[in-house]
């Protein structure tokens, strides 16, 4: 749904013709994009001197900048998909393509591919962004016209407009172009049903490439830093997209906040009338559940635990003895010595058993422990500790029950 605010909806296609002694002619075409439609702003055909365009176009305004004429070289192969150093040497024998910015328009079984020093285009570049506009295309001849054909009033497969010639096929591919000084279109030049200069139409190409770019197959020379600044225009632009979405959003909230704040403070006098009735209530549970508290914790102390008969518990644990064991002492919640120490106080540990004896052997006592195991009120029954004393001449130990 944001696609729609990310590209381009203002561009100047600006268009350089270059004579072979040197002297250029300038022409530009500024468009916008209004409510999905493309309108034509500014038409500015033929002027001497690019800082004239300059102060009739937008301040600051992006451009596509197409050149033609001295310095830029075309030329017609069979179809190739990239042009490399190892193909270059078709167009440019013993040129090195580092040197060069490339064009390569595919139609049909031909490549038309055009070129020009880097040196030479990044002058003509700097011209136009010195003049106050920000160039983040180029391309170079008349092959971004392709775009556009359907839109002018052009009949038959030649089409001829300041100078260019362009034969076409009857499946509409181009078969070859050239440049014939006075050559011009036999018929004024429409753009739909609007009158256009023909020594504008490249430059309303241009920009209208520069507007759709991110809908259409752009016909551009590959020049990369012209590319940085282009995708750094459009992440811009969805920056700022993702701005006002964002303050829209908390606009959304904050209305929805107000409303909701309004209704919640007229019923608030209702629920204040209600809180001041249940607080007493609340007063009254706050003092019974102290109590409650207070006396189980007095329970927890006398070591009632539910009422658990342990003398019962005791009983059970004894009769399953073994003859070879003597029992010598047996602690019901007996003083936890490690807790005791921590606090600085006499704690007791709660559901234990802890029975000390003698017993010549281990085995007897790992037999009691796997009876006492067996009875269902037991969680749990582990030997804490057994050392043969050498002055009783018997072993001691202790086992530990949780219940």
């Amino acid at each position: 749904m944001l696609q729609q605010y990310y590209h381009i909806n203002e561009a100047a296609g600006i268009s350089i013709g270059i004579g072979k002694d040197g002297v250029y002619t300038v022409s530009a075409c500024s468009v916008t994009v209004e409510k999905k439609q493309l309108q034509i702003k500014a038409k500015l055909p033929a002027l001497n001197k690019i800082s004239d365009v300059a102060k009739q176009m937008p301040a600051r305004s992006l451009g596509a900048l197409n050149l033609y004429g001295r310095g830029v070289l075309q030329k017609q192969i069979e179809k190739t998909e990239e042009i490399n150093q190892n193909n270059f040497s078709q167009i440019l024998p013993n040129g090195n393509i580092a040197d060069f910015y490339v064009q390569n328009f595919i139609s049909g079984n031909y490549s038309f591919v055009s070129v020009i020093r880097r040196a030479e285009a990044d002058k003509w570049i700097a011209l136009v962004n010195e003049a106050g506009f920000s160039v983040v295309m180029l391309s170079l001849g008349p092959f971004p016209v392709k775009h556009v054909l359907p839109q002018l009033n052009v009949y038959g497969n030649e089409i001829k407009f300041d100078g260019n010639v362009i034969n076409r096929n009857e499946q509409s591919e181009w078969v070859s172009t050239k440049y014939e000084e006075g050559a011009v279109s036999d018929f004024p030049v429409k753009i739909e049903s609007e009158s256009i200069d023909e020594k504008l139409i490249i430059a309303y190409v241009n920009a209208f490439q520069l507007v759709l770019s991110s809908k259409i197959d752009v016909i551009q020379a590959d020049v990369p830093d012209l590319s940085v600044v282009l995708q750094k225009v459009t992440e811009e632009k969805k920056l700022k997209v993702y701005g006002a979405l964002v303050l829209g959003v908390f606009f959304v909230l904050l209305l929805v906040n107000f409303f909701i704040f309004s209704t919640l403070n007229s019923s608030n006098g209702k629920l204040t009338e209600l809180v001041s009735r249940s607080a007493q209530n609340s007063d009254d549970l706050q003092q019974t559940n102290l109590m409650v508290h207070q006396k189980d914790s007095l329970t927890k102390v006398l070591g009632w635990e539910g009422g658990i008969n342990k003398a019962a518990l005791i009983d059970q644990v004894a009769s399953m003895l073994p003859p070879e064991i003597t029992w010598k002492e047996a602690w019901v919640d007996p003083v936890d010595q490690a807790a005791s120490r921590n606090q600085k106080t006499i704690l007791f540990s709660t559901r234990k058993i802890r029975i000390t004896g003698n017993s010549e052997r281990i085995i007897p006592v790992n037999e009691w422990i796997a009876r006492i195991k067996t009875k269902n009120w037991v969680k749990n029954v582990q030997l804490d500790s057994y050392a043969f004393s050498s002055e009783q001449n018997t072993g001691i130990f202790t086992i530990v029950i949780d219940y």
